[in-house]
């Protein structure tokens, strides 16, 4: 059904999909996008390397590589303990200046908050791969220890994101067709929202990227999410310069 209705077939429009929860799609071109997962392809290099998270004593089917810090069920950690110990690498100064870009635009679309701690100083990036059949159950952002939004990109196939609210994992929600490119913000009073994806859907992934198979790639999802873990502290620089 997905390949008789292309996800260009019908125009999408910046959208506020819930207070403070903003859609942008094309946020990246087709470039940005293949030159991200070149980049990507590198981190997969380590020090630390790609896992499927333990959540509740099972793998996560999706494929987790940090950067700037570690995440587990637990929070956030300095080094991967779980993976031999070792620092990940650092959040490249790239990632924080196209995030901040995203927040502003996403500010622009919502009269929400979305800053309500002051300047947006990412330091942690968050790279899921879904491979073919990988889904993620609806959960919520909650480890961070300030309110700076969550800057999310997607690269590859086509996924359903699913958006709930912010005291339980049940319905009402709402389902937003993420495509290749496509930017999604959440903050204000999305910032805890629940939310997930129950399907990604094959053979969507634009040509050109690197991704499908038909340009070599594995097929699958990227998805980048960027966030500000901690307050600013003068003494700490998690950053390292690369031109996008």
């Amino acid at each position: 059904m997905s390949m008789l209705f292309p996800d260009d077939a019908l125009p999408r429009a910046s959208r506020e999909i819930a207070p403070g929860a903003v859609h942008i799609p094309g946020f990246l071109s087709l470039e940005e996008q293949a030159w991200i997962v070149g980049q990507y392809r590198q981190w997969r290099a380590g020090p630390v390397p790609p896992h499927h998270p333990i959540i509740s004593g099972h793998p996560m089917s999706v494929e987790s590589l940090c950067l700037g810090l570690h995440w587990t069920q637990g929070g956030y950690s300095e080094r991967a303990e779980a993976l031999g110990g070792r620092r990940v690498l650092p959040v490249p100064d790239w990632t924080v200046r196209l995030a901040r870009r995203a927040a502003d635009e996403a500010q622009a679309l919502t009269a929400a908050d979305l800053l309500p701690d002051g300047a947006f100083a990412p330091d942690m990036l968050l790279a899921n791969y879904y491979a073919p059949g990988a889904v993620m159950g609806l959960h919520q952002d909650a480890h961070e220890e300030t309110r700076a939004p969550i800057v999310s990109l997607s690269l590859g196939d086509s996924c359903l994101f699913r958006l709930g609210g912010s005291e339980h994992r049940g319905q009402p929600w709402q389902d937003v067709r993420l495509v290749s490119g496509d930017l999604l913000v959440f903050g204000g009073p999305a910032r805890f929202a629940f939310h997930g994806v129950p399907k990604v859907f094959p053979g969507t992934s634009p040509a050109g990227i690197g991704l499908s198979p038909d340009d070599g790639g594995p097929g699958g999802r990227i998805n980048l999410t960027v966030r500000q873990v901690r307050p600013v502290r003068q003494e700490t620089s998690t950053m390292q310069s690369t031109p996008l």
